[in-house]
């Protein structure tokens, strides 16, 4: 599969055009991607334009209570903190992000303790390290929750969303990364293995959200593949 980072259709073009224009990676970005690197993780955290759009998203919703599964280096975590800066005056968000391998939780933290210090985010940010099934029962007594965000092992996508619906309030929204799977998502039944298990999941997450009577979804057609629900009722 290929699993190159892209925005625009595919025209490298427009995503040269775009990031040009709109530079999504600051410093600060630039530095934890090279903290990443320097670990030796995998070069799979949320391109720079798709970190950009969960930044405005989190803008336009103002959510003060955000769930986020696949840390990785922190990334899309700075950006989800970025957003709820948008709060009134007064309000402050939190974060709670959950990371299966321990020395990614450990790079996301060093990332994100630094951002803190930089930017002064009025938002609090909590790295939950292990299996998220295991994990995400410890937070369930802050729901429901605003926003979550799942961009984490793939065959767990369906799991992650049923968790999702169920601790989401209405208004809140479900974003999933990498919904296209890389290019392959309408070809499902042509594959096996490994393959048919990875792409059959993320088919079976966008399926679930577009057929869920307590939902309102659509995918935005980045390269990745970004879908977005809103729980429109409970």
């Amino acid at each position: 599969m290929n699993r190159q980072k892209a925005f625009g259709q595919g025209n490298p073009e427009l995503a040269a055009y775009t990031e040009n224009l709109f530079q999504p990676v600051d410093a600060l970005l630039a530095q934890f991607q090279e903290r990443a690197r320097a670990a030796g993780l995998p070069e799979i955290q949320v391109g720079p334009m798709d970190g950009r759009h969960l930044e405005i998203l989190t803008r336009l919703l103002k959510p003060k209570r955000i769930v986020e599964i696949g840390t990785l280096a922190g990334v899309s975590g700075l950006c989800f903190l970025r957003g709820m800066e948008s709060l009134e005056s007064g309000e402050s968000g939190a974060l709670y992000t959950f990371e299966k391998n321990e020395l990614h939780a450990k790079i996301a933290r060093t990332n994100l303790e630094h951002a803190r210090d930089v930017e002064n985010f009025r938002a609090s940010f909590e790295i939950f390290s292990g299996p998220a099934l295991e994990n995400l029962t410890k937070i369930e007594a802050h729901g429901p929750f605003d926003l979550v965000f799942i961009d984490a092992d793939k065959p767990n996508y369906p799991n992650y969303f049923d968790w999702a619906v169920k601790n989401l309030r209405v208004g809140g929204a479900i974003v999933g990364d990498n919904t296209f799977a890389w290019g392959e998502v309408h070809l499902v039944e042509s594959k096996s293995g490994n393959d048919r298990l990875m792409v059959g999941s993320l088919h079976e997450f966008n399926r679930r959200v577009s057929a869920h009577p307590k939902l309102r979804g659509t995918i935005l057609p980045t390269a990745e593949g970004l879908t977005v629900a809103v729980k429109i009722r409970d």
